[in-house]
C-alpha cells in the first residue's frame, strides 16, 4: 500500500506517539488519535508530545486529533496502541466509523482484562474472523524509537497481503521488521514478559544481584514458552524478538515501567505507591492476574508468575515470595 494512503494510530501515549512519529517520518500520512481533546489540541499546536516525548518534533505528515471520525477518514489501516484494559472499548468506538474492509494492527501487549483472552480474539469478536489483523511486538522502547535509534521488531498477521504491505510501511534502515505467522506466540510473549519484568525489578530492589536476575529471566522464558505452546504458539517464536528479545529488554533496562514498578516493590513500596510514582499505565499490574488465571485454567505451572500475582493481589512480602521460589523441590531443568 502506498505510504500516501493514510493510516490512523489510536492511543497518544509514549508508544502510540513513537509509532506515529516513525510512520510519519517514512512519508506515511499519519493521524494520531487520543481521547483528551485539550491534550490533543496541545499536541497539534505544539507539534510535539511534550508530556511523553518532549523535544521530538512532529513531521508535517503527522496530525493529532481527538476527533475519531476525522482520524479515520479514508483510512483502511488502523494501528491500536492503547493499554490492554482499554482495547475492546477502543475497537467498539472504531467499528461504526470504519469500512467493511478495515485492517487492524495493534501494538498493545497483554490479555483482555477479566477474560484471559488474546487480543486477537477480541478483534475477531468485535469485527470478524475474516478481518485482516496483525500484532506488532518485540524489544522496543518508545523513547529510542522516537529518537530514531535502531530497533528490530516482529510483525505477525493472519493475512499475508496485510502483513507485507504493513511491513513495507514500517521497515527502514533504522527499524527492522521480522515477519511471522504466529500471532498466538507473539501475543503471549508480549503479555507475559511484563509480569516477569516486575519480578526482575523486585530482585534488584531486594538487592539479590545479577545471579538471581538472570535465573529469573531464564526460568521466566520457560514459563512464557509453556503457556504459549499450550495456547498453540510455535516454539521458535519464544526464542525470537517477541519472546526472548522482549523479555531481556524489559527485565534489564529501567526504561521499562514494569521493571521500575518491581524495583519499587522490592524497595518496600506498596503496589499503589509504586504505580503512583511511575504515573503511567503498568500493564503487569492487571495482567499478572490474567496470566495466572489462564495458566491455572490450562494446568500450566508458572511459579514465578504465581508469586508475582500473590505479591500484587494477596499482599505477600517479596522476600517471602522469593524464599518460596528458592525452596521449591529439586527437579530436572528440562521438565519444569
Amino acid at each position: 500500500m502506498p505510504r500516501s494512503t493514510p493510516i490512523a494510530v489510536l492511543g497518544a501515549g509514549s508508544w502510540g506517539t513513537a509509532l506515529a512519529l516513525h510512520l510519519a517520518r517514512l512519508g506515511n500520512d499519519t493521524r494520531l488519535w487520543g481521547r483528551n481533546a485539550d491534550e490533543m489540541h496541545k499536541l497539534q499546536s505544539a507539534r510535539e508530545n511534550a508530556r511523553y516525548l518532549p523535544g521530538i518534533p512532529f513531521p508535517d505528515t503527522l496530525s493529532a486529533t481527538a476527533d475519531l471520525a476525522l482520524a479515520l477518514h479514508d483510512v483502511r489501516d488502523v494501528m491500536v496502541a492503547v493499554p490492554s484494559h482499554a482495547f475492546r472499548a477502543s475497537l467498539q468506538l472504531l467499528k461504526p466509523l470504519t469500512a467493511s474492509n478495515v485492517r487492524i494492527v495493534w501494538a498493545t501487549k497483554g490479555f483482555e482484562h477479566g477474560a484471559q483472552a488474546l487480543l486477537s480474539s477480541v478483534v475477531t469478536d468485535e469485527f470478524s474472523a475474516s478481518t485482516p489483523q496483525a500484532v506488532l511486538s518485540g524489544p522496543s522502547f518508545a523513547k529510542e524509537l522516537a529518537a530514531g535509534l535502531p530497533t528490530a521488531i516482529t510483525l505477525a498477521a493472519n493475512d499475508i497481503t496485510f502483513r507485507t504491505e504493513l511491513a513495507t510501511r514500517l521497515h527502514s534502515d533504522r527499524f527492522r521488521v521480522y515477519l511471522s505467522d504466529d500471532m498466538i506466540g507473539v501475543q503471549v510473549g508480549g503479555a507475559v514478559k511484563n509480569v516477569l519484568a516486575v519480578g526482575a525489578g523486585m530482585c534488584d530492589g531486594l538487592g539479590f544481584g545479577a545471579n538471581a536476575r538472570t535465573a529469573l529471566i531464564t526460568r521466566g522464558l520457560a514459563e512464557i514458552t509453556r503457556l504459549g505452546l499450550a495456547l498453540g504458539g510455535k516454539p521458535e517464536t519464544f526464542y525470537g524478538m517477541a519472546g526472548l528479545g522482549d523479555l531481556i529488554l524489559t527485565c534489564t533496562d529501567n526504561q521499562s515501567r514494569n521493571r521500575r514498578f518491581g524495583l519499587a516493590l522490592g524497595q518496600g513500596k506498596t503496589p499503589a505507591q509504586a504505580q503512583a510514582e511511575i504515573g503511567q499505565v503498568v500493564e503487569a499490574a492487571s495482567n499478572a492476574e490474567e496470566v495466572v488465571l489462564l495458566a491455572r485454567k490450562l494446568g500450566i505451572e508458572m511459579p514465578i508468575s504465581e508469586q508475582i500475582y500473590r505479591i500484587l493481589h494477596d499482599g505477600i512480602d517479596p522476600r517471602v515470595a522469593a524464599k518460596e521460589l528458592l525452596m521449591r523441590e529439586m527437579r530436572d531443568e528440562s521438565s519444569s
